[in-house]
């Protein structure tokens, strides 16, 4: 291990204290759909404090529809801002990174099951609960504190950094999407999300969707003469299970893909019906998503879809006659990636984790789901390595990020930081 090195993990040490006292503040923002503006106040002040150049940009509903990174949304983005943060090289012949995180988060659900309030953060031991606390606000300070680090060890890197806080990553990717269409790009880019200390081979495509009953209201006197949008629409899910075994099927010829259960994951997650107890429900809407594989067009896989409902519309007597069912797309549409094998960036990101765990080998994985790595790997041709702390319960009750592991992968953030941009003596 360089003296250099040596300074940088010291560093990370010295910190933590304040790294984790920084994580506490963030977690403790109700930062949800359209409700980060808070958040980012303090990640804005946070990077100007350390003497970022700060850009702070509103979502771009206008690309939409015209540009391929951009996903279908149903909301006003008149108060979704992202934050950009960058400070130039220290010094020439250096690479340039940007640190690519979220700070939406997703519901805390019912917060009455939760061992403590979501959003009052609390240590356990190791563990930090709280709401985003691992996805991914954790990564997010992480990528800071381990900028924090080589500047505090009397270092510059030599390649410009940035450091990107995005929102719309758990509905549409439109964040980061804008951020890229704005030309905020870099060399490699870095994403710290919640990985177990693993990097991310391949992601899945994801398309998520809005589907719509109409029945026909009735009084539970006559019951024959009504027709349930609550029975439709849990006859409609079934008929998608289907569907969903028919892309599963496909997993055989991808070659990330071949051993995981269910790749494509179709999954209802918001579902309402009916307006009152004693009536046979007139709608019910359900929301939702499906995966599918890399390398495949998002609209391919969407027209699908559209023509599995039009024939189960057909085929099923339940939906025929009348237009019993609308789709509409409101979030996610997006390819997914590979990580090609053997780039630089992956040999440097190799040899910083190396060093924060005793010579051990990275291991990789895949993630069946959406990641913002996407935006940049698939429209930008840019080595997307997403790579995090160990944290559970993302997206469930008690969520909870190991401190012990954000450590080690402040460490190796920093590190890496260090060799892909280089370094020189403040």
């Amino acid at each position: 291990m360089t003296s250099a090195n040596a300074r940088i993990l010291n560093a990370v040490d010295q910190s933590f204290e304040s790294e984790v006292q920084f994580l506490e503040k963030l977690v403790a923002f109700r930062s949800l759909r359209n409700e980060e503006a808070e958040a980012q106040d303090f990640i804005q002040a946070a990077l100007r404090q350390r003497g970022f150049a700060v850009e702070r940009l509103r979502t771009d509903a206008s690309k939409i529809g015209q540009h391929p990174a951009f996903s279908p949304a149903t909301v006003d983005y008149a108060e979704s801002w992202n934050v950009v943060g960058l400070k130039p090289a220290g010094g020439a012949g250096g690479r340039s990174l940007a640190f690519n995180s979220h700070v939406d988060i997703v519901p805390a659900g019912s917060s009455h099951r939760w061992a403590s309030a979501p959003f009052q953060p609390v240590r356990k031991g190791d563990w930090l609960y709280g709401r985003g606390a691992g996805d991914m606000k954790a990564g997010l300070v992480a990528s800071i504190f381990a900028l924090d680090a080589i500047a505090a060890a009397g270092l510059t890197l030599r390649g410009d950094v940035q450091v990107q806080s995005v929102v719309e990553e758990e509905i549409t990717g439109n964040g980061a999407a804008t951020l890229f269409e704005r030309g905020f790009v870099a060399d490699a880019v870095i994403s710290p999300e919640p990985t177990d200390e693993q990097l991310v081979r391949a992601n899945a495509g994801v398309i998520k969707f809005r589907l719509e009953t109409k029945g026909r209201p009735a009084h539970p006197r006559e019951p024959e003469s009504g027709q349930s949008a609550i029975d439709l629409m849990i006859r409609l899910i079934g008929h998608l299970r289907a569907l969903e075994r028919k892309w599963i099927d496909e997993r055989q010829d991808r070659r990330w893909f071949s051993e995981l259960a269910n790749p494509v994951a179709l999954t209802i997650g918001t579902i309402s019906g009916g307006d009152w107890i004693a009536s046979i429900p007139s709608d019910c809407v359900a929301e939702g998503r499906i995966g599918f594989y890399p390398g495949e067009d998002p609209q391919a896989r969407a027209a699908e879809f559209e023509a599995f409902l039009a024939r189960i519309q057909t085929e099923d007597p339940a939906f025929t006659g009348e237009r019993l069912v609308d789709l509409t797309w409101v979030g996610v549409m997006h390819a997914g990636y590979e990580l090609a094998e053997g780039t630089p960036a992956e040999a440097s990101l190799r040899a910083a984790h190396a060093l924060t765990h005793e010579g051990g080998e990275l291991p990789s994985y895949v993630m069946a789901c959406y990641l913002d790595a996407a935006v940049f790997s698939v429209h930008g041709n840019i080595p997307a390595l997403v790579y995090g702390p160990v944290a559970e319960n993302i997206h469930g009750i008690d969520e909870r990020v190991s401190l012990s592991s954000l450590k080690r992968v402040t460490k190796t953030l920093a590190l890496f930081a260090a060799d892909w941009c280089g370094i020189a003596e403040s």
